[in-house]
């Protein structure tokens, strides 16, 4: 029992460690300049992408790399153009 309070407690400072809000990035800029909105890359995108994950991504909050790729195929469907993830995010 005392070593699952250990991985718990040592799980819980790893956590306050990692900045998880990085504020808004590119991504939001870079939609405002095509004129798209949330909707247009959920509706763009053929995998599982959610209005809360572009919302997320937008506002900075810190994401996998894998929704981070979702959110770069739909935007560059979307757009109808090639960005990189560095295009997209600063972290």
């Amino acid at each position: 029992m005392r070593g699952c309070v250990r991985k718990v407690n040592k799980l819980l400072e790893m956590e306050t460690d990692v900045e998880r809000n990085l504020g808004e990035q590119p991504l939001a800029r870079l939609m405002a300049e095509q004129g798209l909105k949330a909707q247009n890359l959920v509706a763009a995108s053929t995998e599982h992408i959610t209005f809360k994950m572009v919302t997320r991504a937008c506002k900075g909050r810190r994401l996998t790399p894998h929704v981070q790729s979702k959110i770069l195929r739909a935007l560059n469907q979307a757009a109808a153009k090639a960005y990189s993830r560095s295009d997209l995010f600063t972290y």
